[in-house]
């Protein structure tokens, strides 16, 4: 059976592999501020800025069966160069539109016989990075929202959230330029090469899917063994 799916932030990088994934498969509502990548796609798009705008103001669908949130940000700086108002962008970026997104869909949510909702990290939440304070800040407090929003709604929907290492997206072009520069990223990891779009995708299809039906409440890292192991 078609489910109903919202992938808030779905015309880049991890949001459209999952659109490629999920279309046809589901009826997919995508959010992005323009519809670039979007041209051809069997899906309902909405022009939509994640800070500035209403998601309650869309016309989506009264059940919504899965909620997948995208925007994110790569901030990195030393912290003596990173200025309080750094932080609070981060965090209204990456967490309060988050939180204003997943209020406003509460009660379509609820509709769902078990909606599933999924969230992105990092692995610097888990690791503690250099120069990742403020992007740190931001999606660590995602982890610990997801945590508690999966215990108050079980069993009536689920909540998992991945953290990712760095993975070859438009967000990641200044860290990931050039072959050079893939390599060289790709060298810190113990399987030996930065994430990609797919690698993300697929978790995010498995966690919407009934294959995932007994998951919540998890940070599960897709980061290419960063997290967990060293083999230096």
């Amino acid at each position: 059976m078609k489910k109903n799916i919202l992938i808030v932030g779905g015309s880049k990088g991890i949001g459209l592999e999952t659109v490629k994934l999920l279309e046809g498969k589901h009826n997919l509502f995508v959010t992005s501020r323009s519809g670039d990548n979007l041209e051809g796609k069997d899906i309902t798009h909405f022009s939509f800025d994640v800070v500035n705008d209403d998601i309650s103001e869309l016309d989506l669908p009264d059940q919504i069966d899965g909620l997948v949130f995208c925007p994110g940000s790569i901030n990195l700086k030393p912290f003596k160069m990173l200025k309080s108002s750094a932080f609070e962008d981060d965090i209204n970026l990456n967490f309060l539109s988050l939180v204003k997104v997943t209020h406003k869909l509460l009660d379509k949510l609820k509709a769902s016989d078990q909606a599933s909702i999924v969230y992105y990290s990092t692995v610097a939440v888990q690791m503690g990075m250099p120069f990742h304070t403020s992007v740190a800040a931001a999606k660590g407090a995602i982890e610990g929202f997801a945590r508690s929003l999966a215990a108050e709604y079980a069993p009536k929907f689920r909540v998992n959230v991945i953290a990712p290492s760095l993975t070859n997206t438009p967000l990641a072009s200044r860290l990931l330029g050039n072959d050079k520069k893939k390599e060289k990223m790709g060298e810190r990891h113990p399987l030996k090469r930065v994430g990609t779009p797919h690698d993300i995708a697929a978790m995010t299809a498995f966690l919407l899917s009934e294959d995932s039906s007994w998951m919540t409440g998890q940070v599960l890292g897709v980061d290419g063994g960063m997290s967990s192991l060293n083999v230096s």
